[in-house]
C-alpha cells in the first residue's frame, strides 16, 4: 500500500570508487503543453538528467499533491559590500588593448559553455539553432567591436606623434647650388644630395605619363592606398616566401622618402598608411607628384627628373623626348640595374616595359609609342669634375652667398654667377703651371732622385707642425702600393705617388723614384701622427686678372695643384710684393706734383742717410738717374730717395686709396716693398693706374638667384673713388711701359701689344713679382715657397714670375686687336736732355722725348757740357 507521504529521493546511482554516475538525457521539454507546466516554485528542467536508478521492487509511487515539503528557509544575512579600492594606475596602450581582448574571448568563451543543472527535455533543433545564432551574433558583433575600438585605439596611439603634412606644403629638400662662369658654364657645385625642383607644371607630360605607366597608372583613381594592389602584392609575396612586390602607391613613396625612414617595421607603415590618407585630403594630385618626381633617386648621385635628365642627356627635363622620359621612368625601380650608363641593354628593355604599359594603359597615342621603341639611346658625355678648373673661385663665391641669404645657404637652389672667364681661367692654371714646373727643371726638382754629396742633412727630432716642410730621408718603396716609405724624424710616413704627378710626370715607380736615402722635402697630409705625406719639393704660385674697366676678376689662381679647400694665394697670401711697391711710390710723387719723369734721383747709397740699401746691379750708383731710368731697371737707392722726397706716411695713405689694406710700416724701406701684401691688392692697385686713377675693389660675384628664380642682392660693393686724375695715371702707366722696352720686363715684348708692368724680387729671392696690365686686362704673378725659403741663385721676377704673366697674357688677348693706352687731356710733352732731365738745346742729338703734367715741365735749358765747348769751338774755327 502506498504511503500518503512523498518518498525520499533516491540517491543518484554511483561507479565504483564513490564517483557520480554520468548524466543521461532526457526528453525535451514540450513547451506547447500547459497544463503540464511545472509550478514556479519547481527547479527548471535541466537538458541533463542523472540516470534513472535500476528498477525497483515496487513501481513507483505517484509524486504527492504539490506542497512544500520542508518550510523555507530564513534568508541568509547580506554581506557588506567590500570598501572601494584607490584607482588603479593608467596602463599603456598595448596593455589596455590586451586586457579588453582577453575580457571579450573570456566572456564569448562563457556564453558558448554549455550550463550546468537544470533538468528537463532537449529544446527542438530549429529553437537550438536559433539560440546559437543568436549567440554567434553576439560574439560577432562583440569582436567587430572590439576590433573597431582597438582600431581606433591603434589610430589614435599613433596619429599623437605622426610628422606634420605642414612639410610637404612647404618642401625644400636638399638642391644643388650651381656656381657659373660669366657665360654661363657651371665651374663648379656644392650639394648635399644632388637635385634641382622643378614645378610640375614644366614637367613634360610624357615625363609624367612615362612614371605612371612605370609605377602606377591609378595615380589619379585613389585616395592615396591603393587595396587591390596592397592585396595582390600579399599573394604575391606569400606564393614566393620573399618580398617580391610591393603595395606602396606614389603617395605612400612620397611619404616614406619624405616624411618617414626606410626602415622595415611594422610601426613605419602604419604611419605610413595614416599619413597617405591624411596627405591626399590636404594636397592636390598634381602636387603629390610633384613632390614625388622632383625627390626620387636616379642613380649616380642625382636626385629628381632634372638632375637625372642633365646627367644622362645633357639637358633639362624640359626638353626630354617621349623615349628618354621612358628611360628615365624605367632607371627608378633599380638605379644601379637599370642604369643606361652601368648597362644599356637593360636599359632598353625596361625603356620597352615602360613604353608597352604607356601603350597598354593609352597614356599615348601608337604612333608615338612605336617611334619612341624605336629610337637609339643616345647618352650625354658624362660631366667632368670642373672642380679643379677654379676651386679658389667656388670658395670664395660660397663666402659671398652664405654671406648674402645666411642660414638658407645650406639648402641650396641658388644660383651663383661669377665673373669668371673660363677661358683665361684655364689659360691662368696652365700659365702657373707651366712656370713652376720650368722652375723645377731649373733645379732639378723631376723624378729619378739620386743622392748627392750637397744633399742637405734630414730633420732631426719629433715632427709635430702639420703646416711646416720637413727634410725625410726615403727609407723604402712599394711598387705594388705605388708609395714611398720616408722617415721624417722620429716619424715614419708614405707618399703616394699616384698624387704626385708634378714632380713625378713620366710615372716612375716608387723603386725609381727615388734612391733609398735621399732626403727629399715633404710636409704632413694632417696630422703627423697619421703618417700621410706629400712632397713640397718645389714652390707655389699665384695669378690674378683683373678687367680694368669694370674692376670684375677674369681669373683666379691660388696654387699648383687647384683643389677645393686649398689655400688661395692670390687673395690670402702675405708676401713682400719687393720692386713692384716702387710703382706707387712714384705713382704718388707724380699725383703729389713732387715728382716728374725727368726727376733726376741718387743712385749712390752713400748719399743716403740712415737706411742704405743696395742695387741689385752693382754698376749702379755711379750718377744720378732721370726717375724713367731709375724705375725701368729697378734702381733700389733712387726708389728709397723719391720716397724720401714725397714722404713715407703720405704715401701710406694714399696706399689706402689704392686698395692696399695690408699693415704698411711709414719707413724708408718701404720703398723696396719690405711690408707684405696680397697678390690681389697689387693687383687693384695696379688696375686703377689703367683703368684712369680711378679705384674700385675688385668683385667675384655678380649675381645671385633663389631656388624659385629670383634675384637676390649681391654683397654691397663700396661705390668707385677717383685716387688720381687721368693724366696722372697716364703719366705714370708711360712710366711702367719703360719696364718692358728697355727695363727689367723686356721679355714682354714678345706679347706685341703696349703693356705697362714692373718686376719685383725680395731679399735673398723668398718672393718673385711681375705685376702688369694692358688696356684690357691688368695682372699679377706671384712666385715663392710657402715657409720663405729662398728660390735659389739667379731667380729674380724676370724669370720666376714674368713667364707665367706672358703666358697668360697671349691667350687672353688671342684675338683682340693691340690698343694703345689713351693719352688723356692735360699732358705736355717736351724735349729733354737725358743727363739732366732740363729743356734739351735746340737740335740737340741727344735729347729725348718726355711726358709731363701741365704746369710742371723743367723751366731750365740744359747747358752743354763745359768739357766739351772748347773741342767744339775749335771744330767751328777750322770750318771757317
Amino acid at each position: 500500500m502506498a504511503s500518503d507521504f512523498p518518498r525520499k529521493p533516491a540517491a543518484p546511482p554511483q561507479e565504483p570508487g564513490g564517483r557520480p554516475a554520468p548524466l543521461e538525457p532526457t526528453l525535451p521539454y514540450d513547451p506547447g503543453a500547459a497544463s503540464s507546466a511545472p509550478s514556479s516554485d519547481r527547479a527548471p528542467t535541466r537538458v541533463w538528467s542523472p540516470p534513472h536508478p535500476p528498477q525497483a521492487a515496487h513501481p513507483p509511487q505517484a509524486p504527492p499533491p504539490q506542497q512544500a515539503a520542508h518550510p523555507p528557509q530564513a534568508a541568509q544575512p547580506q554581506q557588506a559590500p567590500p570598501p572601494a579600492s584607490a584607482p588603479a594606475p593608467r596602463l599603456p596602450l598595448r596593455a589596455r588593448v590586451v586586457a579588453a581582448l582577453r575580457a571579450l574571448f573570456a566572456a564569448l568563451r562563457a556564453l558558448f559553455q554549455r550550463r550546468q543543472g537544470g533538468v528537463g527535455p532537449r529544446p527542438p533543433r530549429r529553437a537550438q539553432l536559433l539560440r546559437w545564432g543568436k549567440r554567434l551574433a553576439i560574439a560577432l558583433a562583440c569582436l567587430l567591436a572590439a576590433a573597431t575600438i582597438a582600431f581606433l585605439l591603434v589610430v589614435r596611439h599613433y596619429e599623437s606623434d605622426l610628422p606634420t603634412t605642414a612639410e610637404l606644403k612647404n618642401y625644400n629638400p636638399p638642391q644643388v647650388t650651381r656656381f657659373l662662369a660669366r657665360d654661363g658654364t657651371v665651374i663648379g657645385e656644392l650639394f648635399v644630395e644632388r637635385r634641382t625642383l622643378v614645378p610640375v607644371t614644366e614637367i613634360p607630360p610624357a615625363m609624367s605619363l612615362a612614371a605612371l605607366a612605370a609605377e602606377e597608372a591609378r595615380f589619379y583613381k585613389h585616395d592615396g592606398l591603393n587595396y587591390l594592389g596592397m592585396l595582390r602584392a600579399l599573394i604575391v609575396n606569400l606564393r614566393s616566401a620573399e618580398a617580391r612586390q610591393g603595395g606602396s602607391t606614389i603617395t605612400q613613396q612620397v611619404v616614406k622618402n619624405v616624411l618617414l625612414t626606410h626602415e622595415r617595421t611594422l610601426d613605419r607603415k602604419i604611419r605610413e598608411l595614416l599619413l597617405a590618407r591624411r596627405i591626399e585630403q590636404e594636397l592636390t594630385k598634381d602636387q603629390i607628384l610633384e613632390l614625388y618626381l622632383n625627390h626620387i633617386y636616379f642613380g649616380h648621385g642625382r636626385y629628381g627628373v632634372e638632375e637625372a635628365a642633365r646627367f644622362y642627356f645633357g639637358k633639362s627635363i624640359r626638353q626630354v623626348t617621349l623615349a628618354e622620359a621612358a628611360l628615365l621612368a624605367g632607371i627608378v625601380k633599380g638605379p644601379s640595374f637599370y642604369s643606361p650608363r652601368v648597362n644599356s641593354e637593360r636599359a632598353e628593355k625596361r625603356r620597352a616595359f615602360v613604353l608597352g604599359q604607356m601603350r597598354e594603359k593609352r597614356f599615348m597615342p601608337a604612333a608615338q609609342i612605336d617611334a619612341a621603341l624605336a629610337e637609339p639611346i643616345r647618352l650625354a658625355p658624362e660631366p667632368e669634375h670642373s672642380d679643379e678648373l677654379a676651386p679658389e673661385v667656388l670658395a670664395e663665391a660660397e663666402r659671398a652667398l652664405r654671406q648674402a641669404v645666411g642660414p638658407e645657404a645650406r639648402y641650396g637652389g641658388y644660383t651663383v654667377v661669377t665673373s669668371i672667364d673660363p677661358k683665361m681661367q684655364a689659360a691662368a692654371r696652365a700659365a702657373v703651371r707651366q712656370n713652376l714646373d720650368a722652375y723645377a727643371a731649373r733645379h732639378g726638382l723631376v723624378a729619378p732622385f739620386a743622392r748627392a754629396k750637397g744633399d742637405p742633412a734630414p730633420f732631426q727630432g719629433a715632427p709635430s707642425d702639420p703646416n711646416r716642410a720637413y727634410l725625410g730621408a726615403v727609407t723604402g718603396a712599394d711598387d705594388a702600393r705605388g708609395t714611398l716609405a720616408i722617415r721624417v724624424g722620429t716619424a715614419q710616413g708614405t707618399v703616394d705617388l699616384r698624387k704626385e704627378r708634378r714632380y713625378n710626370p713620366r710615372g716612375l715607380p716608387p723603386s725609381r723614384f727615388a734612391e733609398i736615402g735621399k732626403v727629399l722635402r715633404v710636409r704632413f697630409a694632417g696630422d703627423p701622427g697619421a703618417g700621410k705625406l706629400r712632397l713640397d719639393l718645389g714652390p707655389q704660385g699665384a695669378l690674378i686678372a683683373i678687367d680694368p674697366r669694370t674692376r670684375e676678376i677674369l681669373a683666379l689662381v691660388g696654387g699648383y695643384e687647384g683643389v677645393r679647400g686649398g689655400l688661395d694665394r692670390a687673395s690670402h697670401a702675405h708676401r713682400q710684393p719687393g720692386s713692384t711697391f716702387k710703382a706707387l711710390v712714384y705713382g704718388y710723387g707724380i699725383h703729389a706734383r713732387k715728382l716728374t719723369a725727368a726727376s733726376m734721383l741718387e743712385t749712390n747709397p752713400e748719399a743716403l742717410e740712415g737706411y742704405q740699401p743696395g742695387n741689385y746691379d752693382e754698376s749702379e750708383g755711379q750718377s744720378p738717374k732721370r726717375l724713367r731710368e731709375a724705375l725701368a731697371h729697378s734702381v733700389n737707392v733712387a726708389a728709397v730717395a723719391a720716397l724720401r722726397d714725397v714722404g713715407p706716411e703720405a704715401v701710406v695713405a694714399w696706399a689706402r686709396e689704392l686698395g692696399i689694406t695690408s699693415k704698411l710700416g711709414a719707413d724708408l724701406s718701404l720703398a723696396l716693398g719690405s711690408y707684405e701684401v696680397t697678390p690681389r691688392e697689387m693687383a687693384g692697385a695696379y688696375a686703377t693706374f689703367a683703368a684712369g686713377g680711378t679705384y674700385q675693389e675688385p668683385v667675384l660675384v655678380t649675381r645671385i638667384t633663389g631656388p624659385r628664380g629670383e634675384a637676390l642682392p649681391a654683397p654691397a660693393r663700396p661705390p668707385p673713388r677717383p685716387v688720381m686724375t687721368a693724366a696722372e695715371a697716364y703719366i705714370t702707366t708711360d712710366l711702367l711701359t719703360s719696364v718692358v722696352k728697355v727695363g727689367t720686363a723686356k721679355q714682354a715684348l714678345s706679347l706685341r701689344r703696349p703693356i705697362a708692368g714692373k718686376t719685383g724680387t725680395t731679399n735673398n729671392a723668398r718672393d718673385a713679382w711681375f705685376v702688369g696690365y694692358s688696356t684690357d686686362v691688368a695682372c699679377a704673378v706671384w712666385t715663392g715657397f710657402d715657409d720663405a725659403t729662398p728660390l735659389g741663385a739667379r731667380e729674380v721676377g724676370s724669370s720666376a714670375a714674368l713667364p707665367a704673366f706672358i703666358a697668360f697674357m697671349e691667350k687672353a688677348h688671342a684675338g683682340r686687336p693691340a690698343t694703345d693706352f689713351p693719352e688723356p687731356l692735360g699732358i705736355a710733352r717736351l724735349d729733354i736732355d737725358p743727363e739732366t732731365g732740363m729743356i734739351a738745346m735746340p737740335g740737340q742729338e741727344s735729347a729725348v722725348q718726355e711726358v709731363f703734367l701741365e704746369g710742371t715741365e723743367p723751366t731750365g735749358v740744359a747747358l752743354p757740357d763745359p768739357a766739351g765747348i772748347l773741342p767744339a769751338l775749335g771744330d767751328l774755327f777750322r770750318t771757317q
